[in-house]
């Protein structure tokens, strides 16, 4: 159960945290991404909002901590981050690349590359979503399917696109894809692997509907126009 400071997030207040290294000084809020999941949730089961709660505080601190040895929500010696089939990254590599960039990663040729995570920093990476989702990106767990040590779970990601994507105008409309994911944890529930599956297709399909912004440089979406974009390809 989240501590005091967040409903849905453990480990961003409290004695634990007196001498956390905070990304920006201080622990973050989740004010208006809470009340987009609170309006757009679909479940409301326990299990699966045991298993949500452990995922969000593992992406707050991922996002919000810059030690790996402030993690609370991983084991920081075994951890491992796999995405639809890539080779996995440790805690620090992890950290280094941001979430958004290890989600998006991919070896595709460039022609079909909608994010360029090799051109992002840990930084620029956030202010591209953020900017394209100001109200946030909420998540939720829809079904768990097994429970520990492997707990496998359906989840889902939304947002509304009121901000501009790499050139392209906003829609206001809803975002959002599906994916499915193991998390697998230790005797204290610390995360040791996280294992995900999901089509980027779905999210960019999304962000790629605006209007192109005149001026401003923007995705070259030529090549997805002749041919299926093959975003579930796994790297070797």
């Amino acid at each position: 159960m989240a501590v005091e400071g967040d409903k849905y997030r453990s480990y961003l207040v409290g004695e634990g945290e007196k001498d956390t290294q905070w990304r920006h000084g201080a622990p973050p809020t989740y004010d208006l991404v809470n009340k987009l999941f609170e309006e757009g949730r679909t479940t409301a089961r326990s299990l699966e909002e045991t298993v949500q709660n452990a995922i969000k505080t593992w992406e707050m601190e991922l996002s919000h901590k810059t030690r790996l040895g402030d993690f609370k929500s991983i084991n920081p010696a075994k951890f491992k981050f796999f995405v639809n089939g890539r080779k996995g990254l440790t805690g620090e590599e992890t950290l280094a690349l941001g979430s958004y960039n290890a989600l998006l990663q991919t070896s595709l040729p460039p022609e079909f590359q909608y994010y360029k995570a090799d051109a992002e920093t840990f930084e620029s990476s956030h202010d591209v979503f953020r900017m394209a989702f100001p109200r946030g990106f909420a998540w939720e767990v829809l079904r768990v399917y097994s429970g520990p040590p492997a707990i496998a779970f359906k989840y889902r990601h939304w947002g509304y696109m009121e901000g501009p994507y790499k050139g392209h105008a906003p829609t206001g409309e809803l975002v959002e894809f599906t994916g499915v994911a193991v998390l697998k944890v230790d005797e204290q529930l610390r995360a040791e692997e996280v294992e995900i599956y999901y089509d980027p297709g779905e999210l960019f399909a999304g962000l790629l509907k605006g209007e192109v912004i005149s001026g401003v440089d923007s995705v070259d979406t030529t090549a997805s126009k002749l041919q299926p974009c093959p975003f579930l390809k796994a790297d070797p």
